[in-house]
């Protein structure tokens, strides 16, 4: 049984919101530390520093939120995809909110603070119900039939 499942709790509320919160925390705190790191210390110009944490911190975050947050055991090669495919959309995302409030008088700051807060949002149901989802009873009764 899943820490979701079970009579006495609804499907939808369990700790895992929480553990997504502190795990992107953590991995923001890794991420600017990275940056800081190669930028500071190793002297990288700030686009390669800024490039080289973000990748490393791609790693980290995914692990992080598949371990930690939500404890999955979704075949690691669709969920990796599935969170490549939600990184892309998230950066395509990120771009248009920041550069069209940029375009308003409350500035590309507090359209990075927006852009933050919905993909926040929206990643911990895609995380949730998508990338890291366990794989559907459909699915492995598919495969059981096809492997007889």
């Amino acid at each position: 049984m899943t820490e979701t499942e079970g009579p006495d709790r609804p499907a939808l509320i369990d700790w895992s919101a929480l553990r997504y919160l502190i795990a992107g925390v953590v991995a923001f705190l890794f991420d600017f530390g990275l940056l800081w790191l190669f930028r500071e210390v190793f002297g990288l110009p700030t686009w390669l520093a800024a490039g080289v944490a973000f990748v490393l911190s791609f790693a980290f975050t995914y692990t992080i939120q598949r371990v930690f947050s939500f404890g999955s055991d979704a075949p690691h090669g669709r969920a990796l995809f599935r969170y490549t495919v939600l990184v892309v959309f998230n950066t395509l995302a990120t771009a248009a909110i920041v550069g069209l409030i940029d375009l308003t008088p409350a500035g590309w700051a507090v359209g990075k603070v927006v852009a933050t807060v919905m993909t926040t949002i929206w990643n911990y149901f895609v995380y949730r119900f998508w990338v890291f989802a366990p794989k559907r009873r459909d699915e492995t009764s598919n495969e059981s039939a096809e492997d007889a």
